[in-house]
């Protein structure tokens, strides 16, 4: 059954991390919609090889419109969670259990929602003392899955991994 996911993203995201995901997700019959502070704009990635169109403002869209919530890392989940209206987006997904991907520097927008505490969870090397600070127990694994609900990756390089688990709690 094809779901909806929604995909919170600006500029300066893991070009990799952003296309490979969605591009799997989609094959595999979901919808991902991307959102940023606004609708139409064109974002490109850190690397300069992607450019994504946006197409909902945050403003125009509401949790329940989702199954599950995608959250790309770079630089992106960083500028995300200094706007309250990420923060409470994604600690939406969090508390309704719904299914929550976030990849490297992912876990930022879910640190600032404090949804993480009690949780096991990974994520870029960088952020590891971030995701201690929240309550995490931080596992260096390619990928982590946490109460069939969350599900987080350390690098690009983890991508499958990442795609493969993030795929089985779609179904």
């Amino acid at each position: 059954m094809s779901k909806k996911i929604a995909c919170v993203v600006t500029n300066m995201f893991e070009d990799s991390e952003y296309s490979e995901p969605a591009k799997v997700f989609e094959e595999a019959g979901h919808t991902v919609t991307t959102i940023e502070m606004e609708q139409g704009k064109t974002i490109k990635g850190k690397q300069g090889e992607v450019e994504v169109t946006i197409d909902e403002s945050i403003d125009s869209v509401k949790p329940e419109d989702f199954d599950a919530l995608f959250i790309p890392g770079g630089f992106s989940p960083d500028q995300l969670r200094a706007d309250a209206r990420f923060v409470t987006f994604a600690k939406s997904f969090m508390d309704e259990k719904k299914p929550v991907f976030a990849i490297c520097h992912g876990p930022q927008l879910l640190i600032s929602a404090k949804t993480l505490e009690g949780r096991h969870a990974t994520g870029y090397k960088s952020i590891k003392v971030d995701m201690e600070y929240a309550g995490v127990t931080y596992l260096d694994k390619e990928v982590v899955v946490c109460g069939d609900q969350l599900v987080t990756s350390r690098t690009p390089e983890d991508i499958p991994a990442f795609n493969r688990e993030s795929l089985r709690l779609l179904k």
